[in-house]
């Protein structure tokens, strides 16, 4: 029987600026858009636990989390620092596991079965993992264990904040049991209104459902799910850790038909996700335009470029072309974003810059 853990860093992005600025550990911080007084239009990214006694939570309107605690500190998202920082917890954490799996920013699966003997050590040596990284990095975490991932994560859930939770193969179900049905990781918010609305309000009730309605009413997922709810998942972790996308998003601070003022905005965003790219050293070979207007509504489109290519001007060029592609709607847009997929890594297949010998 395999010992995994998830290792999740708590509270990250606020967690590290309470790290560079210790005066504002005591205070509730707030990591996101500037709210402008209460009247921008962003979103929290995420946010120390004193500020979540406030009702502040991640994904939140910034001008709600303004009203709820308008003292609060609120400071802008600085992905440069983070993502060193979450470089250096990922290069401790591989040293403490046999197989490592990062699957976010703050957050990676460690299979740790050939490093000790048994479930007797696991809590143990996942403190010693906890106080090399608090040592190494100042930053706290926490740990769930158990013999799949899916139960390693809910015991990480469970062991929040700064804690270690193990759930050991026998005690799953029981476990899992008394949670309601939309703490099931894997079921969102239209998926747990499904399963309320057929009588299923814990993970217990879940439990003891009949496969067949399950399977009928939800496909193949449903089945997943039952295998959830008992506490089954996979114990496999796929060790090279490869982003899929790399995108930036900005909401206008009021609706806007400017198309100067918008170009400058998938500019600045661009250059953003270039960077980006540079760092990862990959080349891209899709470009993605995602528009919220007014009214919410959302409109995707994406462009390939049937070549790789690692060009700042590849990104706007195609960027600006999807944008105008929808110019004829005229309706003022909310929030603008751009994204790049589809990679490559340098190194591997040449870009057509250098394909042509430019």
């Amino acid at each position: 029987m395999k010992i995994i853990m998830l290792v999740d860093m708590d509270y990250f992005f606020a967690a590290c600026e309470e790290l560079r600025h210790p005066k504002y550990k005591e205070k509730p911080l707030v990591v996101g858009a500037d709210p402008k007084g209460g009247v921008a239009r962003g979103v929290v990214s995420t946010c120390n636990y004193l500020a979540r006694k406030y009702g502040i939570h991640s994904a939140m309107p910034i001008s709600t989390a303004y009203r709820l605690k308008k003292d609060a500190v609120f400071l802008p998202v600085d992905y440069p620092y983070y993502e060193k920082m979450s470089n250096q917890v990922m290069q401790i954490l591989k040293s403490f596991s046999t197989k490592f799996e990062q699957v976010s920013i703050d957050e990676a699966f460690i299979d740790v079965s050939g490093k000790i003997d048994g479930f007797e050590q696991a809590v143990e040596y996942a403190r010693k993992i906890k106080g090399f990284i608090k040592n190494e990095t100042g930053l706290p975490c926490s740990i769930g264990i158990s013999s799949n991932r899916l139960m390693a994560k809910m015991a990480c859930e469970a062991g929040k904040p700064d804690g270690i939770k193990m759930v050991l193969e026998e005690e799953a179900e029981k476990f899992l049991a008394p949670m309601p049905v939309g703490k099931l990781y894997g079921v969102g918010k239209k998926t747990k209104e499904r399963l309320e609305s057929m009588g299923y309000k814990t993970i217990g009730d879940l439990a003891r459902a009949n496969t067949v309605n399950l399977v009928s009413t939800f496909g193949v997922f449903g089945a997943e799910l039952y295998r959830s709810a008992k506490g089954q998942g996979e114990d496999v972790l796929v060790e090279n850790y490869e982003i899929k996308s790399i995108g930036r998003e900005r909401t206008f601070e009021s609706d806007t038909t400017d198309r100067e003022k918008i170009i400058a905005q998938i500019n600045s965003i661009a250059k953003e996700v270039y960077e980006e790219l540079k760092k990862e050293r990959v080349s891209f070979k899709t470009v993605t335009v995602k528009i919220r207007y007014y009214d919410f509504s959302e409109h995707l489109k994406s462009r390939s470029l049937g070549h790789y290519s690692d060009e700042l001007g590849d990104i706007v060029d195609n960027a600006v072309k999807l944008f105008d592609s929808y110019s004829e709607k005229n309706e003022p847009v909310r929030k603008i974003g751009v994204r790049v997929s589809g990679f490559s890594k340098q190194g591997g297949q040449k870009s057509m810059k250098e394909f042509i010998g430019a």
